[in-house]
Formats: structure tokens, C-alpha cells, sequence
């Protein structure tokens, strides 16, 4: 490639650490780095999965200072992959939903002064009023969820403005919380960014506006007004004059791409950027993801990170307290349908630790875990009429359903209430495919009023996605990819997007390319449509639909339903008889 071909950064700040990736006008990849926040990260204690886990008020938080060392990091890390900078025509980002950072009042003037020879952790230690941002595992908002809930006549009605109920998460529930428990941080705050626009302000130097997407995650935009909605400012803002609030958060862009301004001096000078490089809206990391390859109708994405999440793009707007609607993060007029699971990577690897050790002579951590689950039949049921095995797997409480950290294992007969226990498990190893079953049930237990019969449709075939697309660390798993075929289906079968876990920074690379080469009325997916090649970016890794299977599987999302039903009642008894939140273990 020649030295003057321009190049485009992505970066996905999530969880546990930041990616940075350089790609091509022609979306080849150049070169990425990874800044791991537990491996990398320096002078940070009690940070353990990238977060600091307060258990006795489920509070969840990740030490903001720790993210500028880590921007830092990941463009060193990338300097020394032979990166030139000086190509870069492009910036975005995406960053985990929901969480907020919270500026100080000389936050603004801090960021636009930034000096180069000194980092940014250095220089910005007075930019903000709290040095923590809630992360999305966080479950200490069960209090302020239940005011949103009730503010607007119900969580239907909030699902309808917004796009999702209340969730421990978003945003709004958040600072409703963080300003009750933290009054003085509150008043010295000048500004309030989502972490996906707080990345864009580091590049810009200077407070950056909050990406139309990653708004529907606070329970403050009203998706179906495009604007904030009133009555859930003042609930957050505590005040009839939410106008305080409203200044905080700042001004929504409805263009995806429109370019905040050109990137900050401070890496112009430290790391050899040309000043004329842009910065396009940095968006959510689940928005950033569905980007990541022009996804068709009734195409689906299943994210198997640290949670669990399921998107697809829709032109119908069809809210539920079961689910999530964004606005689409490029395209007005589309719709981004997600379900979202805290317990996702971390409980597989709970399940997978209890099987014992890896065997001599394999480097995989996976093998026994595999090896059993594909050897189990489905929902453990020997026969097609035999009861079934369904569980529920919560190292953390769940956002659907809301109950707390627990294993609830139960076997179920149609027609009959679930049984609790595990008198006819056999543990460890009913587990294994046990708990691959209940996360995929779950998702298409959700996903069933959305996805739809192909057309034409001459085999009569079920409503099911028309292809599976498998992405995150959990992705090159060729068990759970298959199970997912034989419980999601997918009529053209299961792949896995080729880009070594880094889905979310790939997305943000494309917007990049898209904000500084689309011509005018260009669509993102018309732009990166005709550039994407998919022989370079996915492999189909099993098969999908499986008459008989996908039909036997119909039996396990009645059972996971009923199951769900039966912990959300039983737990609804014990916080009536002791007058706190149930415990969490059925067994």
C-alpha cells in the first residue's frame, strides 16, 4: 500500500479493555492493539475484569483515569505496530452502553489545553467531578428503576417513549441515583457524557455531543419524538426545570456521520496526527457492532462477550419491556432490536471451570466443556417425551429476567409447574450444554414476535432468522455455534464474522470511512455494502435449521418461559415474607 493511501481509525472501550483498529479505504485491516485493563493497566487497585465491584450496594464502576491511560496505551501499542498516524484521515469510537462520565466544571477547559509530553491521565486529573463511571453490570439502581417504571403509567408505556424499560444500567436511573447519593459531585458536575461520547471528546478536545443510538440507552430519549422526553428529565434532574439536566447531557445529532470537528493538537503533536483528521460520533458498542457487516433482513447477530446480546435491524418499531429498540446508528428510519444479558462469557466459564482441569496434551480451556456439551442429547431429555433439564445461570442478578445472582436448575414436563432441584441432574456435566440452551432459548424466546418466515417460502419453513452471525470471544467456539444452529436455526446456517473478536472497533472503523468518503445521500450500508467482501470476513461454522430439532426445541423455550415465570414468583413470595429481595439459589 502506498505511504499517501488514507487509513481510519476504530476503537471499542469496553469492559475489560480498549481495542484500537486501522483499516483501509478498501476495509482491509492494517494493524489493531489491545490495551487489557487487568494485563496493562498500572496503579489501579481493586480492578479485577476491568471494573470495581462494591457487592454489599451492587454497584459496579470502572475508574475513569484508568480509561485515559489506556488511550495512551492502545496508540503506543499501535505506533509500535508501524502505524503512521499522518494517514489517518478518520476517527470513532464506540464505548459500553449506558455508563457515565461525569465532567468537572474546569473539565472542558482541561481537555481543550492538553499539552503533548505529558499523558492524558496526567493532565486531566481535575476534569472530572466523579472518577468513576457506572458500568453496565451495575444492579444498585433497583430503587430509581421502579420511579421510571411508574413515571410515564407503567413499564410499557416507558418502553414505548424510550425503547426498553427500566434498567439497572441506563443512564437516566443512574444519574437519578448518583444524584441523590452524591450531592456535591453532582452540583461541580459541568457535563454528563455516555462512554462512547466521552471517547470522542478525548480525540476532539472538547465536550463532544451524545450519538443518536446511544441515547435510546438512558431512558431519557424519546425515540418516537427525537427529543428528550420531559417528564423523565425532571424525574431524573429532580426538578420541575429540567433545563440543568438538558445542558449536562448537551445536544443529540441526528447524522451519524456529521464530523464533531478535527482531531485535538494534543495528538497532532504527541502522535503524529494530521491536523485535518476528523472525528465522526463515537456510538454505543452494541450500535458499533450491528455495523460491522451490512446485515440483511432477517439477519441476526449474536454477541457472545462478557454479556450476551442479540441484534437485528428492523424498519419496525415494536417496543416491549422484553427488549430493546435504538434508533439505528446511521440510518434514519431503521431500528436496532437487542436483547441484553449480563451473564453471558463469565457464567460459561464458571460452568466450564466446575468440569475440571484442562487434559494433558490440549492447550484449549474449552475441550472437556465441549466435548460435553455436543455429547449431551437436547435439554437433557433422553427421548423426545422424556422431562427436560432447564436452568438458569446468574453469577450477577439479571436484567431479564430481574432476579438476583443465583443457579436455578429445574426439570420440566408439559402441562405440569417446573420442579425445582437437581435430584435428576448429574452434575458438573449436565451443565455444560444446559447452560448453552437456557442463553440461547432465551433468545429466541424474545426474538420470536420479530423474526419471520423467508419469502417465498415453498418448504414452508418457521419464522427464523435467515443467517446466524456469531461475533466476541465466544464466537470461534464451534460447540456453542453449533447448538445455536439447532436452537436459533437460521435458514442459510451459522458464521462467524472473521475479525478476531473485535466486531465493535471494526464498526467504528467503518463509520470513519463512511463519515469522510460517503458522497451526499450516500447510506452507510450503500458505502460499505459495496465495499464488503464477504469471503474475507466470515466463515460459516455449522449448520442452522434442522427439521425436527429446531421443532424439538420449541418444548425448551415453553420450558425456559415457565421456569422464568416460576423464580420470578417465587421470589416475588420471599420478598413478601422477609421484606427484602429473594435469595438466589433453587437447588
Amino acid at each position: 500500500m502506498a505511504s499517501f493511501d488514507p487509513l481510519y481509525l476504530g476503537f471499542d472501550l469496553s469492559t475489560q479493555a480498549l481495542k484500537g483498529i486501522a483499516i483501509a479505504s478498501d476495509l482491509k485491516v492494517v494493524c489493531q492493539a489491545v490495551f487489557d485493563f487487568d494485563v496493562h493497566a498500572r496503579g489501579f487497585e481493586g480492578v479485577r475484569n476491568g471494573v470495581v465491584t462494591n457487592a454489599a450496594e451492587h454497584e459496579v464502576v470502572a475508574p475513569v483515569p484508568m480509561w485515559l491511560q489506556a488511550i495512551d496505551g492502545v496508540l503506543e501499542m499501535l505506533q509500535k505496530e508501524g502505524l503512521d498516524f499522518s494517514r489517518v484521515k478518520g476517527i470513532s469510537g464506540a464505548g459500553q452502553q449506558h455508563g457515565s462520565v461525569y465532567w468537572s466544571q474546569q473539565g472542558d477547559q482541561l481537555l481543550s489545553n492538553l499539552a503533548p509530553g505529558l499523558t492524558l491521565e496526567e493532565q486531566l486529573s481535575n476534569a472530572f467531578s466523579y472518577p468513576y463511571s457506572p458500568n453496565w453490570q451495575d444492579a444498585s439502581t433497583q430503587e430509581q428503576c421502579d420511579l421510571f417504571d411508574q413515571h410515564l403509567g407503567g413499564e410499557s408505556e416507558l418502553a414505548l417513549n424510550t425503547g426498553s424499560k427500566a434498567h439497572h444500567r441506563f443512564t437516566g436511573p443512574q444519574i437519578l441515583r448518583f444524584r441523590s447519593k452524591h450531592p456535591n459531585e453532582y452540583r461541580n458536575t459541568a457535563r454528563i457524557s455516555l462512554v462512547s461520547s466521552f471517547l470522542a471528546s478525548i480525540f476532539l478536545g472538547k465536550i463532544a455531543p451524545i450519538d443518536i443510538s446511544d441515547a435510546c440507552g438512558m431512558n431519557l430519549w424519546d425515540i418516537k419524538l427525537g427529543a428528550y422526553n420531559e417528564k423523565l428529565m425532571a424525574l431524573a434532574s429532580g426538578s420541575l426545570d429540567p433545563s440543568d439536566l438538558k445542558t449536562k447531557l448537551g445536544d443529540v445529532p441526528e447524522d451519524g456521520a456529521a464530523s464533531f470537528g478535527n482531531v485535538s493538537s494534543y495528538f497532532v503533536e504527541q502522535y503524529g496526527f494530521d491536523s485535518s483528521c476528523i472525528v465522526a460520533p463515537a456510538t454505543g458498542d452494541n450500535p458499533s457492532t450491528i455495523l460491522a457487516l451490512p446485515l440483511r433482513p432477517l439477519d441476526a447477530m449474536v454477541s457472545l462477550g462478557t454479556s450476551t446480546t442479540f441484534l437485528m435491524s428492523t424498519p419496525k418499531y415494536r417496543p416491549d419491556p422484553a427488549v430493546h429498540f435504538f434508533n439505528h446508528p446511521t440510518t434514519a428510519g431503521l431500528y436496532m432490536f437487542m436483547l441484553c444479558y449480563k451473564n453471558g462469557g463469565l457464567a460459561r466459564e464458571e460452568v466450564r471451570n466446575a468440569l475440571g482441569p484442562v487434559p494433558p496434551g490440549s492447550d484449549d480451556p474449552w475441550t472437556i466443556f465441549n466435548r460435553t456439551a455436543t455429547r449431551k442429547p437436547p435439554l437433557g431429555a433422553d427421548t423426545p417425551s422424556s422431562p427436560v433439564k432447564i436452568a438458569l445461570y446468574f453469577p450477577r442478578q439479571e436484567i431479564v429476567p430481574n432476579v438476583p445472582a443465583g443457579i436455578y436448575r429445574f426439570t420440566y414436563t408439559p402441562d405440569q409447574p417446573p420442579v425445582p432441584g437437581s435430584h435428576s441432574w448429574n452434575l458438573p456435566t449436565d451443565d455444560a450444554r444446559a447452560i448453552v440452551e437456557s442463553q440461547l432459548l432465551s433468545l429466541r424466546l424474545r426474538s420470536q414476535n420479530i423474526v419471520a418466515p423467508p419469502s417465498p417460502n415453498p418448504d414452508s419453513l418457521p419464522a427464523q432468522p435467515r443467517r446466524i452471525y456469531l461475533v466476541g470471544g465466544g464466537s470461534k467456539n464451534l460447540a456453542i455455534a453449533k447448538i445455536a444452529g439447532e436452537i436459533l436455526g437460521g435458514i442459510e446456517g451459522v458464521y462467524r464474522l472473521e475479525v478476531e473478536g473485535n466486531a465493535c472497533a471494526l464498526g467504528s472503523a467503518y463509520k470513519a470511512v463512511w463519515a469522510v468518503e460517503r458522497k451526499p445521500g450516500e447510506k452507510f450500508e450503500q458505502l460499505i455494502g459495496a465495499r464488503w467482501r464477504e469471503e474475507d470476513f466470515v466463515k460459516k461454522v455449522a449448520d442452522g435449521y434442522q427439521k425436527g430439532l429446531y421443532e424439538r426445541y420449541e418444548k425448551g423455550v415453553e420450558a425456559l418461559d415457565a421456569v422464568e415465570k416460576e423464580v420470578l414468583r417465587r421470589q416475588q413470595m420471599n420478598v413478601k415474607k422477609a421484606g427484602v429481595s429473594g435469595a438466589g439459589q433453587i437447588d
